[in-house]
């Protein structure tokens, strides 16, 4: 069916059913943010493929809200569906909730599993559980995936399950009442379960997580999976852990069999898991206690992002030797010879990265954004829709591998060839000044990302320029490139920046149909010295920059920058050097060299 015929299909089931409106949100049953094909719905639906989406139908109109980063894609992939752009991240664009007030009167059907807690009980309208996707979406529907989950050892996670579970066990009994109580927690996000039990997967493209749930208890834990998703070593690994396993489906019903307290993130927990909990259960509505200590990587962890920066940074050095050197090689003139695209620098860079110890996978779909395609901040290139790359111009990668040690995610973006625009080195300058800013930070014990963010911004702001994306978000160790609750942006997160928290450093430029600038490493948050000058008893932290790899410093417009900043992209790209170099061959050193080599005002 076509997207036209799909919503035809739809509002004739919700007019069986007695619903005025269906939203369709870009969710799974885990509220995950990268999911299992199986419940592309959003996509399924409206074309869109996007990673933040969520469509609303009428009788009469069909809308998909997206923030900023998937404006230009959306705008692209709804042509001819009759579905309306609601650029959600605009300060007149009316939210999901308002729009329904203002053009709704009657009921509004959702799939309870499909929505958190939180934003079921945020509507105002009449809310009716029915599931009317799955009725429709029988042809060539995804299963959901059944590969083995196993063990990830402490080697590499720095702390047993034992441990990890004793210390859960006594944060939550901490919260209760009456001491001894029964309580369970039910525990519904991927990254939390793969993180509590030390297991990983390959359920989810880039995130080595395992489908399931799992409910802990003050006398036990139990996990949720598929059955053909556990062979013997994995039952071993989990029945010495003292880790009861049940079908996955079966989560409900044990759920409903509760007693005493029942702990939950109504962010993170859908409703179908919260409306079996019993009434005779105190229900507790908290933040994951899981999600905030899982941020707080320990020492192994943090070692084991710098080998994994290590790896990555041989990788990128001989990648982009590659770009410069033989890549365009007998090329000639446009259309004369054999085509590179953006899809065969993809292809490319994975091979490089494959060959590192360790390596899984990529942490994300590479975006490597040629000229314009770079100002579209999610772009994604397919085999069969890239451009041609020639020897000239910006390009954007943004590129990340997940290792057993850990998780990376850099951008670098590169002129690749011909007279640099006087603009382009002026946003290249605006953005680099304002990644060095925010690396460079110190800050007070207590300080919010969200207090951090202009110093990625101030640079471009004097210059009348901003972007629409956040410019920092968590980052998990060998588990999802995107993790919470820790981030740098513009909003109102709550989250204080600790020790051990990792987050990225990303500020970008992007001017449409020209190029997309960004700028990223990943930085730690450590332990500051404290100064001579220093007033109060206040503890500080700064930053410990990760990634390694050389800025392309040709884009730089050295009228712009000071000599603190020269300094730091000096010292920066002296230590790129001394720790990638010993894994490399002459010509790879003697390349790096060269791109490392100090610049002056």
């Amino acid at each position: 069916m076509t997207t036209i015929e799909k919503l035809a299909a739809l509002r004739a089931l919700m007019q069986q059913n007695g619903v005025d409106a269906y939203i369709v949100p870009g969710n799974d049953p885990h509220a995950s943010e990268y999911m299992p094909s199986h419940w592309f719905e959003v996509r399924w639906l409206s074309g869109f493929k996007g990673e933040a989406g969520t469509v609303v139908v009428t009788m009469d109109k069909a809308l998909l809200w997206t923030d900023s980063r998937y404006y230009l894609q959306a705008g692209i992939e709804l042509k001819g569906t009759t579905i309306e752009l609601m650029r959600e991240s605009d300060v007149d664009c009316p939210s999901i909730k308002e729009w329904l007030k203002d053009h709704v009167k009657g009921m509004v059907g959702v799939n309870a599993e499909m929505f958190s807690v939180n934003d079921y009980s945020d509507f105002d309208s009449e809310l009716k559980s029915i599931d009317l996707i799955g009725p429709l979406w029988t042809e060539d529907r995804p299963a959901i995936p059944q590969d083995k989950l196993y063990p990830y050892s402490a080697d590499f996670a720095g702390e047993s399950v034992e441990s990890k579970l004793a210390r859960m066990r006594e944060l939550i009994s901490g919260k209760l009442n009456v001491e001894g109580g029964k309580w369970a927690l039910i525990i519904s996000a991927l990254d939390e379960i793969a993180w509590l039990l030390n297991i990983r997967g390959n359920d989810v493209a880039f995130n080595p997580v395992v489908v399931s749930f799992v409910v802990l208890e003050n006398d036990k834990c139990t996990l949720f999976v598929d059955a053909n998703k556990v062979d013997s070593p994995a039952q071993n690994y989990l029945d010495f852990n003292n880790i009861d396993v049940q079908p996955y489906e079966a989560v409900y019903d044990y759920i409903r069999t509760l007693d005493g307290t029942v702990f939950y993130d109504g962010a993170r927990v859908n409703e179908a898991l919260y409306e079996a909990i019993p009434d005779r259960c105190e229900k507790k509505n908290e933040k994951s206690v899981i999600l905030i200590d899982k941020a707080k990587k320990n020492s192994l962890e943090i070692e084991g992002e710098r080998i994994a920066m290590r790896q990555d940074s041989v990788a990128l050095t001989r990648f982009f030797k590659w770009l410069e050197e033989e890549a365009f090689k007998g090329q000639g003139d446009k259309g004369q010879s054999t085509k590179l695209t953006e899809w065969d620098l993809m292809e490319k860079l994975h091979e490089f990265r494959a060959k590192g110890e360790n390596f899984v996978e990529e942490s994300f779909g590479t975006i490597a954004g040629y000229k314009g395609n770079g100002a579209i901040v999610h772009y994604e290139a397919t085999p069969d829709k890239c451009a041609t790359v020639y020897p000239e111009g910006m390009l954007l990668l943004d590129s990340g591998g997940q290792y057993l040690d850990g998780t990376t995610d850099i951008t670098r973006t590169v002129w690749l060839g011909g007279d640099i625009p006087e603009q382009a080195k002026k946003d290249y300058t605006y953005v680099l000044k304002g990644h060095i800013a925010l690396a460079r930070a110190r800050f007070p014990r207590g300080t919010r990302g969200n207090q951090l963010d202009a110093l990625a911004k101030q640079y471009m702001w004097e210059a009348g320029i901003t972007f629409g994306h956040g410019t920092g978000h968590g980052v998990g160790h060998f588990l999802c490139c995107h993790e919470g609750p820790q981030n740098v942006r513009t909003d109102n997160n709550p989250t204080k920046l600790e020790i051990g928290h990792i987050v990225s450093d990303e500020p970008g430029i992007y001017r449409t149909g020209e190029w997309g600038i960004r700028t990223e490493n990943l930085i730690a948050v450590i332990p500051a010295e404290r100064k001579e000058a220093c007033t109060t008893e206040d503890e500080f932290y700064e930053f410990e920059t990760l990634t390694l790899c050389f800025y392309d410093t040709a884009l730089i417009d050295m009228s712009l920058m000071t000599q603190a900043e020269i300094d730091w992209i000096n010292a920066y790209h002296q230590r790129v050097y001394d720790e990638t170099s010993p894994l490399l061959n002459e010509n790879e050193k003697a390349y790096l060299q060269r791109k490392c080599a100090p610049i002056s005002l």
